[in-house]
């Protein structure tokens, strides 16, 4: 049986080999995404007035005034005091071509005491300036900026998913390996620093992989779910736990009847929001947002205005409402709902490490780099076993020469 598992530890480790040592290096650094990104872009981050703060409704409404061919699509509804006003927006459709305004942008960030837009980017372009770098990492780490196939199939996301896959059996197979005797298990967590070399590449790669197993299997399974939840994970959790319906997905949880019905503004989406969190006795009030295009669907996040929608914990709750009507058609309450919505819940939460706050960050950041260390050491060890089994090659075949 152990032969059998070492050729598909072998074979799964050299498929998902670049991945891994990809996404962990790309994981490490988006850790810290917006400390990073602030630091390189600081006027996107930093307002330039000291002016008291407008309203983010009435600066919303400003700016798709004086730029008819855009439509904010995530507004935060307030700002920490000398930080920017950061929106999404998207194209409207050209009336012309029928198609949306090609912007060259789909992030602003706005001087929220004057309402002037300071910096404008492409978050996700395919670009390594240093306004877009952050972003391209970010994005790079899921999908590889592989271009969508057929249908819509997003193929970098898929991919990753699957990598996820491979990987996490490939880590059950690399812990049976990793103890192939009962009398020998302390060798398993050992490192022999002084010897170097392959000895200690060899070690980090079995011993580096034993001590933090638990932790590498987390992130296999969050980044399955992060990129597989819909076709994969979904339908999985659901064999065992009932699952809230999720309005995004799900059009008939929507007003379908009068599709040409004027939609809502975003005033009386934030009203009703309000007032459904004081009926529900949630925490905190609307913190932002935001509309899924072409679903006619708002979001609504429930937070403190100026503070990070990426929470600690079980990150933030948030309800649904049909753009047409206003009926509420959805909820996700953070630590509410059944094992199944908790579950899913807890993984991005679990693979940003942001469910235990700085701490869980600075492990996830380490742990990104420990897994790029053992796609490395693992590309060594097979290097090194693929030479000496081409030398015991060379080296039997003048033998079966002479006796031939």
């Amino acid at each position: 049986m152990r032969p059998i598992l070492v050729r598909l530890h072998r074979w799964f480790g050299i498929g998902t080999a670049l991945f891994l040592f990809m996404s962990g290096l790309t994981g490490a650094i988006i850790a810290w995404n917006e400390e990073l990104d602030a630091a390189l872009n600081p006027d996107f981050y930093h307002a330039r007035s000291n002016a008291p703060a407008l309203s983010s409704l009435d600066i919303a409404n400003r700016i798709e005034a004086a730029d008819p061919r855009l439509r904010i699509t995530y507004l935060p509804l307030g700002v920490e005091p000398g930080r920017t006003l950061q929106v999404r927006v998207t194209g409207r459709v050209n009336p012309a071509t029928h198609q949306p305004y090609d912007l060259g942008f789909n992030q602003l960030a706005i001087d929220p005491g004057t309402g002037i837009i300071q910096e404008r980017r492409e978050w996700g372009a395919l670009s390594v300036k240093r306004l877009n770098l952050l972003p391209f990492i970010y994005q790079f780490h899921y999908t590889l900026f592989l271009p969508a196939a057929g249908n819509g199939i997003e193929t970098g996301v898929w991919l990753m998913g699957v990598v996820g896959i491979v990987w996490l059996f490939d880590s059950v197979i690399a812990l049976v390996l990793a103890f192939p005797s009962f009398r020998t298990w302390r060798k398993s967590f050992t490192f022999r620093v002084r010897r170097g070399g392959y000895p200690l590449a060899f070690d980090l790669h079995r011993s580096g992989g034993v001590w933090v197993w638990g932790l590498l299997a987390v992130i296999a399974t969050t980044s399955i779910s992060m990129n597989l939840e819909a076709p994969v994970v979904r339908p999985v959790v659901s064999l065992f736990s009932n699952l809230a319906p999720n309005p995004a997905s799900n059009p008939g949880l929507r007003l379908t009847s009068d599709p040409a019905a004027p939609l809502l503004g975003r005033e009386r989406i934030v009203a009703l929001a309000a007032a459904a969190g004081r009926s529900m006795k949630l925490d905190e009030p609307p913190g932002a947002t935001f509309e899924v295009e072409g679903l006619h669907l708002y979001g609504v996040g429930y937070f403190k205005p100026g503070t990070n929608v990426v929470r600690s914990g079980l990150g933030t709750t948030w309800l649904y409402w049909d753009a047409r009507n206003g009926k509420q058609v959805g909820a996700a309450i953070a630590g509410q709902g059944t094992a199944g919505d908790i579950f899913l819940q807890a993984q991005f939460p679990l693979h940003s490490g942001r469910i235990i706050g700085l701490a869980g960050r600075v492990i996830v950041s380490v742990m990104g780099l420990i897994v790029a260390m053992l796609s490395a050491t693992g590309l060594v060890i097979w290097i090194k076993k693929l030479k000496a089994r081409r030398c015991a090659a060379r080296r039997v075949a003048p033998g079966k020469l002479a006796k031939s």
